[in-house]
Parts: structure tokens; C-alpha cells; sequence
């Protein structure tokens, strides 16, 4: 190992970082300046990567899960060889900046996830890793090795204190993700001082009690920190963290306080911590000559990690192509077989959970690469994936089905890591109300522009007996709040059928589809291309009203039933009945799109199970949204309704 090499990229990465964060007067210099060894030794020593190449499918994956010393990554990614330059980090926290305030996928060359609010980007490595061991047993052979690469991450104490990474590094430790390794950035500082005023549990022990190798050392001795990583690769049925004792902020006037944290060192600041790292005086932005020297000197090595496998995965191909032909489809996210959705009779009777069942199965015939489970709900979600892999467990990586337990927030963030790893396409599930244990993640992806598909089942009051803390009321209307995420809500089984033929045909937006317990009958449409008029403006015509019909309702899931029975109940008037599976998609038409659907009637009404925001400009009075604005009852389902005056009957008092 060249030390010295070592030494001048840690060096450069802590000039960059003070630099970087000082210019743009906002940042965290304390894990960059406290932690710029690892940055060095990782890209420079231990990773798997090929700079000129950051999309190389087996290259080893890196997360910082504290994100906030972003500046660490930018340095050494810009040192290393990635397309970040030094005019970039110049413009760190700059709007359009390759190098925002946290690491943003997508955004910067080298950058696995956005990792956001602390340890989300930890849960996400552990569903890289899984990513890695079901790509494996898939696609190796016994002559060749083409899926065989590792998952790092970087937590800080603040990653370690949220509950999501406990949730995520229990569940790892169950299923022995060998190949994930976790560095801990153990400077013992918070915003508010020392962790020890909240945070005095033995990391270690815990970390034992997950099932994990613990193993122990300093973050100024590279060469050490090497060994520990070659330790950690001999223990292939436990997952990893390198403990590391560090100082946060080294080099500054202030190192080893919170006064480094999370701001700029200051002028002063700067010109002490240069002084005291040997940075030449005045040296802005400063990159020593033997940094550059040191990766210069690995780029033929990194490229031929690279060649090596193109090698590998050449003779692979020849020797094997039908799995060539599936890893291509895997990776383009293209129909690896044929299947065919059930078909359902008019009025026939189902809730929506089940219809979903039987079409994850038939997703998963069609696609091969569809891998995901519940939170300890697979039967209430239906969720189980019949076929002959199984569920996925240390034994049998081949499973598809995996049990995530009651873990909801590291659920939805391990499907981001499945996601993002590149060839599988995950899906995950739970009860509707619990949505709100992962929405911060599901936030996450849509920043990110991930296609993970949620099952989100027992969609409304008709939960019935379980009563106000398992009935969403105010749920799908926090879901559509997120920027990007859909939220289809079928009425019948055949809409259930096209709301997973849109789930599956996202590229970029997180799907969530809001499911019945309670059984829906399957009603015509007077639309005949309802697919298509569904899947284009989110919403069509399932009874037509004549052509000017004197009210039209807006519906959504089982009020689509409820409003054509209390249509039924109202024969003096023509109404039209809309159902609107996806809103998201019909909030985004014009409005002549959307007055053509509604036919020209004097009044809209509108019927979903929730509560009225963000119907509000749809309905013609305030009297006409017929939601439900209070938490429920607990009771028999067709008594919670009636008791809260949401029934046929009511709404079709409303529409006479």
C-alpha cells in the first residue's frame, strides 16, 4: 500500500471539504475533516470500482449513510477519477450544483442513493446486499463468478440512534448478508455535545445481538483499516462494522467538539486548521501533488477490474446464453415470459387484496426479476410469490418472496436498495395505515425516481372491527401529497388487473395501490377503451348518465359500487359515474380534458372514503364531497358505516 499516496489523499479530501463548505458558508465539515483516511484507503485500496465507469455492474457499492458529510464523498470521488471536478465542488450547496448539500442520485457521477434524513442510507445497503446474493444464485455459474462484489456504508452515531437502522441491521443479521460491510465513525459527537448525554448503549453487544461480526480499530490507521476489511471478507455468514474511533473535525481549532459539526470553521478556522495539517498558506482548494500522483497510478488497475470481468462475463455469455438473454431483460427491465391476467364476469364478487394476489403471480410469471414480500402480512396482503424459489432466507437466496417481519420503514428502504442495485424490481406491502411508518422513505424514492411498488391493503373504514388506528382516513390524501408518487385506488377486480399493468409500466414513480378487504363486485363500464382512458388521463366513464347528465360523481376503490348503487336509488336524475383510478394523473389534464369527462353536468360529487382534501376543487359545493373528515369507529364494517352516515343510502339522500 502506498502510505504516503494514502496520506495525500486524506490530506486533499480535508482541504476540499473545509474549503468547499467555508466558500458556500453552510456544511458539515466534522465526519470529512474526522474521517478523510477511510475516504482514501476505500477508494484508493479496498473498493472494487472503475472511476471511468461508475455503472459497472459488479463494481462494489458504497453508501454514506451520513449524508450530511457529503463533501467527504465529493472529494474522493473527484480525486479518485470521477466525473466531479474541482469547479463542482467550488459550487458545493449551489442551486444546480453536481454537488448539493447531500449526495442526490442521479445528480452526481459516483453516487450510489440519496441516503436523506439519517439512516436511510444504511437500510438501503442492506437491500443492495440482497440485491447482490439473489443476482448471484441466479445468474453464477459453476465456471464463472459474474455477480460477486461488495456493499460498504458509512454511519455516524446520529444513523446508529434512528430506529430504521436497527430495523435493517436485525434483519441482516438474520439473513447473513456476508458481504455487507458498515464502517462506524465513532467520534462520540452530536449537535448538542457529547452522544453520551442520550446515546451510552454498547454498540458492540447490540450489534452481536443482530448477528453481526464486530470488529474494532482507529480511523488514522489505514493500513489497519485494510487488515480489518480483509477480516471482515474471510466471515461469509455475518454482516460487518468496523468500529472506528475517530476525531471529528480533526486538524480544526475546535476538533473533537460540536462547534465542527455542522459549520463552516470560519477564516480563522481555516487558516489555523491549513497551518496544522500542512496545507501551504493561502492554498485554496488545495489537491496534493501526490494525491493526484497516487490515483493517477490507479487507474490501469481500476480499468483492468473492470476488463477482467468484461472477460468473465464474455465467456459467461458464450457458455450460457439463455441466461444472457434473462440477464438482459433483468437489467432493462423487460417480460422475461408470458402471462395472462384472470378474467372476471360482471358482477362477480372480490376485494380488490385478493385480485392482487392473483396478479403479483402473474407479474411474476411475466417477470422473473419481480422480488418482494410484507411486513409480516403476506397472508392479509396477499402478497406470497407461488413458484418453485421459494422464500428468500440465508439458505435459499434464490427465494423471491422475502418476510421483511414488522419492520415497515426498513422495508421500504431495502426495496430502495434493491432498486437501485439495478436488475430486480421489487414490490413490498402492508396495511394501508401503516404507510405512514415508511412514508419518509417513500419520499426518498420518488425523490430519486425509483419504480418500487407498494401493496397497501385494508384501505378505509371497512377495516371494521379493528377500529380508528387501522382505518385510513387522512392516508391516500398524505400519499398524493408526495410529489411523484402515484396512488391507484381500484373499484373492481378487472381495475385491479390494470392498476398492476400501470404499476409494472412505471419507469420513474413510486406506485402505491390502496386495496379492499371487504369484497367489491365487478360492475361494466361504459367506456369500452377504459384501459386506455384510465391509463391516459387516470380516470374514465363507468356509467355513461346519457349525454347530459344532471350530476356526475367522481369515485374512487368501493365508492365506484357505492355511487352506481345509489345511483340506482335516485331514477329521477341521469348521473354519471366517473371512477378515478389514478389522481395524480387525472389532477395533471386540462381542464377541457376534465370537463368532457364530467359530460357537461351542473354538479360534480364527489365519493372516496377519506377525507375531502384535495377534492376540494372538483366538487361543486362544499355539501358535495361526500368523504369522511373524522377518524372511524370500531365496530362490524357495514355498522362503522352507517354509524359515520356513509352508505348508499346517504349519498344518494346527497344527490337528490
Amino acid at each position: 500500500m502506498n502510505e504516503k499516496g494514502i496520506a495525500a489523499a486524506a490530506l486533499s479530501v480535508r482541504s476540499l471539504s473545509m474549503d468547499a463548505i467555508q466558500k458556500a458558508n453552510s456544511g458539515h465539515p466534522g465526519l470529512p475533516l474526522g474521517a478523510a483516511e477511510l475516504a482514501a484507503v476505500l477508494y484508493g485500496e479496498i473498493m472494487k470500482h472503475n472511476p471511468a465507469n461508475s455503472k459497472w455492474a459488479d463494481r462494489d457499492r458504497f453508501v454514506l449513510s451520513a449524508g450530511h458529510g457529503s463533501m467527504w464523498l465529493y472529494s474522493i470521488l473527484h480525486l479518485s477519477g470521477y466525473k466531479v471536478s474541482l469547479n463542482d465542488i467550488k459550487k458545493f450547496r449551489q442551486v444546480g450544483s453536481k454537488c448539493p448539500g447531500h449526495p442526490e442520485y442521479g445528480q452526481t457521477d459516483g453516487v450510489e442513493c440519496t441516503s436523506g434524513p439519517l439512516g436511510q442510507g444504511v437500510a438501503e445497503a442492506v437491500g443492495m446486499a440482497i440485491a447482490e446474493t439473489m443476482l448471484a444464485a441466479r445468474f453464477n455459474t459453476k465456471n464463472h463468478k459474474i455477480v460477486d462484489h461488495y456493499t460498504y456504508s458509512l454511519v455516524g452515531e446520529g444513523c446508529l440512534e434512528e430506529g430504521i437502522s436497527s430495523e435493517a441491521s436485525s434483519l441482516a443479521g438474520h439473513l447473513q448478508l456476508g458481504k455487507l460491510i458498515v464502517f462506524y465513525d465513532q467520534n462520540q459527537i452530536s449537535i448538542d455535545g457529547s452522544t453520551d448525554i442520550t446515546f451510552t448503549e454498547n454498540i458492540a453487544k447490540r450489534y452481536e445481538a443482530y448477528g453481526w461480526q464486530v470488529l474494532r480499530g482507529s480511523m488514522y490507521e489505514p493500513a489497519k483499516i485494510v487488515e480489518l476489511v480483509n477480516e471482515a471478507k474471510k466471515c461469509a455468514d455475518k454482516p460487518t462494522l468496523i468500529m472506528l474511533k475517530s476525531v471529528i473535525g480533526k486538524g480544526a481549532p475546535k476538533q473533537g467538539t460540536p462547534d465542527v459539526h455542522g459549520a463552516p470553521l470560519g477564516a480563522e478556522g481555516i487558516i489555523a486548521a491549513r497551518k496544522k495539517l500542512g496545507i501551504p498558506e493561502g492554498a485554496e482548494f488545495y489537491v496534493d501533488p501526490e494525491a493526484q500522483k497516487y490515483f493517477e497510478s490507479k487507474k490501469s488497475a481500476f480499468a483492468a477490474a473492470e476488463e477482467k470481468w468484461n472477460a468473465e462475463f464474455a465467456a459467461w455469455s458464450k457458455e450460457n446464453p439463455e441466461l444472457r438473454k434473462m440477464w438482459d431483460a433483468f437489467f432493462a427491465g423487460k417480460p422475461t415470459g408470458k402471462s395472462v391476467a384472470p378474467k372476471y364476469k360482471i358482477g362477480q364478487s372480490d376485494a380488490t387484496r385478493n385480485s392482487s394476489g392473483k396478479m403479483i403471480n402473474v407479474m411474476a410469471d411475466k417477470y422473473l426479476n419481480l422480488v418482494g414480500g410484507s411486513a409480516d402480512l403476506m397472508g392479509p396482503n396477499k402478497t406470497q410469490v407461488k413458484n418453485d424459489d421459494g422464500t428468500y432466507s440465508a439458505q435459499n437466496r434464490k427465494g423471491r418472496t422475502i418476510e421483511f417481519g414488522i419492520r415497515e420503514f426498513a422495508m421500504s428502504a431495502i426495496c430502495a436498495g434493491i432498486n437501485l442495485h439495478g436488475g430486480l424490481r421489487p414490490f413490498c406491502a402492508t396495511f394501508l395505515i401503516f404507510s405512514d411508518y415508511l412514508r419518509a422513505n417513500l419520499r426518498v424514492q420518488s425523490l430519486m425516481g425509483l419504480n418500487t411498488i407498494y401493496v397497501l391493503t385494508h384501505d378505509s373504514i371497512y377495516v371494521g372491527e379493528d377500529g380508528p388506528t387501522h382505518q385510513p382516513i387522512e392516508t391516500i390524501a398524505a400519499l398524493r401529497a408526495i410529489p411523484g408518487v402515484h396512488v391507484l385506488r381500484p373499484g373492481d377486480s378487472e381495475e385491479t388487473c390494470l392498476a398492476w399493468e400501470m404499476a409494472m409500466a412505471s419507469k420513474k414513480n413510486p406506485v402505491c395501490l390502496a386495496l379492499s378487504r371487504q369484497n367489491l363486485a365487478v360492475y361494466e363500464k361504459a367506456d369500452k377503451n377504459w384501459k386506455a382512458s384510465a391509463k391516459k388521463i387516470g380516470a374514465y366513464i363507468v356509467q355513461d348518465g346519457g349525454a347530459k347528465p344532471d350530476i356526475t360523481i367522481l369515485a374512487t376503490g368501493s365508492e365506484v359500487n357505492m355511487s352506481l348503487a345509489a345511483a340506482k336509488l335516485v331514477p329521477n336524475k341521469k348521473i354519471r359515474v366517473v371512477s378515478v383510478l389514478d389522481k395524480t394523473i387525472f389532477d395533471s389534464q386540462k381542464c377541457d380534458e376534465k370537463k368532457k369527462l364530467f359530460g357537461g353536468a351542473p354538479r360534480v360529487v364527489v365519493a372516496e372514503a377519506g377525507v375531502s382534501m384535495g377534492w376540494e376543487g372538483y366538487a361543486t359545493k362544499c355539501c358535495d364531497l361526500f368523504t369522511i373528515n373524522r377518524f372511524g369507529e370500531s365496530g362490524p364494517a357495514n355498522k362503522v358505516a352507517e354509524h359515520l352516515g356513509f352508505t348508499a343510502e346517504k349519498l344518494a339522500e346527497l344527490l337528490k
